[in-house]
């Protein structure tokens, strides 16, 4: 029996087969960004760009384009178009229409649609417009809520609450939505606490699925300037495997976990050194598990 549910083989589930998501940069911008509700964004977010694109100023369709005749869109048949950069519902009606419908026109071999955003930027508008690719495609909304702590919120620059998360996860069931969170484990000044709470917090939330990241320092974000100054001490590689084993045997036991660990960039990694080594993070994860008879939900109560 696995530990717990795989996105792999969840993909295998729904798709028939292996599935591959492709990262593509919207051009978006965010509320945090542009003066609506801030303008440094989140102190862990990067400033110099798109992490995954390099800030391409390449067409959607381009991008994808060039995913495809890459070794990488070799390793499977089907793919889901993937809005990773900054804030994907941020825009106009028509303008979201336009960008998705590129994306998704680019290649036949588009099988889902996964859309990362900000809990405040979902609204009817938007989930009607998401919802209308439900009939071809398999439709996935990411949030980015990383902790339940509102303190923590204000301290992150995040410009959210609790209940832009609850009302945001609300609209995307009502239109049948599939729904993903995010948590991020080692924010500034929170303990083991917060994660329990944060943990209690997502169970109670109508969600398919959850991303945990570690909450790594990269170069030309806030938070790398508290680290400089010695504001910010990251949390070593086992005190963050011991918090995954723990939000995992406490999560809901139909959750599907979508990732266990983040990918830190080399170039612009400060630290912590682990952070840039995701497959051994992983195999310990996994080996301790397995060791101590650990699986999702072993220690979940309603």
């Amino acid at each position: 029996m696995e530990a717990y549910n795989r996105l792999n083989d969840y993909y295998k589930k729904l798709f028939g087969e292996r599935t591959l998501k492709i990262c593509i940069n919207g051009h978006f911008t965010c509320p945090n960004r542009d003066g609506s509700k801030g303008r440094e964004g989140c102190i862990f977010c990067y400033n110099g760009g798109s992490l995954i694109t390099g800030n391409s100023p390449k067409k959607i369709s381009e991008q994808i384009e060039d995913f495809l005749l890459s070794y990488k869109g070799e390793r499977a048949n089907k793919f889901i178009a993937y809005f990773q950069e900054y804030t994907n519902t941020y825009g106009s009606i028509e303008e979201l229409k336009k960008k998705y419908d590129e994306a998704l026109n680019a290649s036949p071999n588009f099988v889902g649609l996964d859309i990362d955003t900000r809990p405040d930027c979902i609204n009817e508008s938007v989930c009607e417009l998401i919802s209308s690719y439900n009939d071809k495609y398999h439709v996935f909304v990411e949030l980015g809520l990383q902790t339940s702590n509102e303190n923590t919120h204000r301290l992150l620059n995040q410009n959210i609450t609790n209940d832009d998360v609850r009302n945001a996860c609300a609209l995307l069931k009502k239109y049948n939505i599939e729904t993903i969170v995010h948590l991020m484990i080692g924010l500034p000044n929170e303990t083991h606490d917060d994660i329990v709470k944060t943990v209690e917090f997502i169970n109670e939330l109508d969600v398919e699925g959850i991303k945990i990241h570690s909450t790594y320092i990269l170069k030309d974000t806030k938070l790398a300037l508290l680290y400089e100054k010695g504001e910010y001490i990251p949390l070593s590689k086992d005190d963050y495997i011991d918090e995954v084993i723990y939000i995992l045997t406490h999560l809901r036991k139909d959750m599907i976990i979508h990732r266990i660990t983040g990918d830190a960039p080399s170039s612009l990694l400060i630290g912590p050194s682990w952070a840039n080594n995701k497959k051994v993070v992983m195999n310990e994860i996994n080996r301790i598990m397995s060791y101590s008879n650990l699986y999702q939900g072993k220690y979940y109560r309603k």
